[in-house]
């Protein structure tokens, strides 16, 4: 595959997001070819392209499918993986928040509920223990509203979210 002046930048990009976003910079790379390739790729065309090591792709490959970014299939008489990465954008961003989502926010809230309960046992001032709480009970209305919201099919999320930006220019602007 010939990268264009445009692709290479977008690929570029999405490897120093995701860099700052804790994955390694060739996985997004890979992730990035994948999700603007036009058709599916052989772990050897994304070597080639990005002139990765075979071992690297393979690594970023798996840790891509763990996080369900992408898929791999079969074509008839290719004994050869294809790779491919999620097509569909609010698809897409949804695997991404719901795997931090796993991976971050979840063990996070487990931590604070765990902390708040040893803090009613030990000597932990109340000041303190309010903070926990205030802290846990903000986390808890954002993971209950996430729960709730993404429940719903993909076309009412998409009209909550446009709606929601409507709606915000009506209402008073805070200080």
């Amino acid at each position: 595959m010939n990268l264009t002046p445009a692709m290479q930048d977008f690929i570029l990009h999405w490897g120093e997001m995701g860099a700052k976003w804790g994955v390694n910079r060739s996985v997004a790379q890979i992730h990035a070819l994948l999700h603007i390739a036009p058709k599916a790729m052989t772990a050897e065309e994304i070597c080639e392209t990005l002139n990765l090591a075979r071992s690297n792709v393979s690594n970023g490959l798996k840790e891509l499918q763990g996080w369900k970014l992408v898929q791999s299939k079969r074509e008839l008489g290719d004994r050869r993986d294809h790779f491919t990465s999620v097509r569909d954008m609010f698809e897409l961003v949804n695997v991404v928040i719901e795997g931090r989502r796993e991976r971050e926010f979840a063990p996070t809230l487990a931590a604070l509920q765990r902390v708040a309960v040893e803090a009613e046992a030990d000597n932990t001032p109340a000041d303190v223990k309010s903070r926990i709480k205030e802290t846990l009970d903000m986390m808890q209305m954002f993971d209950t509203w996430y729960a709730d919201v993404s429940r719903l099919p993909a076309r009412v999320q998409l009209g909550v979210i446009k709606l929601g930006g409507r709606i915000a220019r009506f209402l008073p602007k805070s200080d």
